[in-house]
């Protein structure tokens, strides 16, 4: 049996067509996006859009906790090896993974996501979580449904 994700994509693609459809600006999109899946609870404790610009990925819209990397170099921290590495990764525990930029005490899971049309990456959804193991395969899958909702309208 496949566990279901707590995450329903579904709502926020929706949500997210519909506001494209009104003009929304990029910047809106993100924020949405970041809002509404952390809105969803447990595990979601955070959600960080960057957008990758050359080398960096910058901070454009979050929810949640307030984070000092605003800016981060391609190949530093779980998010810039994500980039690096072209996959997503999903870490159970970030404090046993040494690649980790620590935004709070509290975050014990973090899953990246990569914004990626065909093989460019645009940016990438960063969560953070205050569970250890916090994301499922099925959290996995519907994150990148809205990833990829979001590479076909940014």
């Amino acid at each position: 049996m496949v566990a279901e994700a707590v995450l329903k994509a579904d709502s926020i693609v929706k949500a997210l067509h519909g506001a494209f459809c009104h003009d929304t600006s990029r910047q809106d999109l993100l924020q949405m996006a970041a809002t509404r899946i952390r809105e969803t609870g447990p595990p979601y404790t955070g959600v960080y859009m960057y957008m990758l610009h050359g080398d960096q990925l910058e901070l454009e819209a979050f929810d949640g906790r307030p984070t000092e990397h605003t800016s981060i170099p391609v190949g530093k921290g779980i998010c810039g090896r994500a980039v690096a590495e072209q996959q997503d990764l999903n870490v159970s525990d970030v404090n046993a993974d040494g690649d980790y930029l620590a935004c709070s005490i509290e975050t014990k899971a973090e899953l990246v996501v990569l914004i990626r049309r065909h093989d460019e990456i645009l940016g990438q959804i960063d969560v953070d979580s205050d569970v250890l193991n916090g994301f499922t395969e099925a959290e996995e899958r519907a994150t990148r449904e809205i990833a990829d909702a979001l590479a076909a309208l940014l």
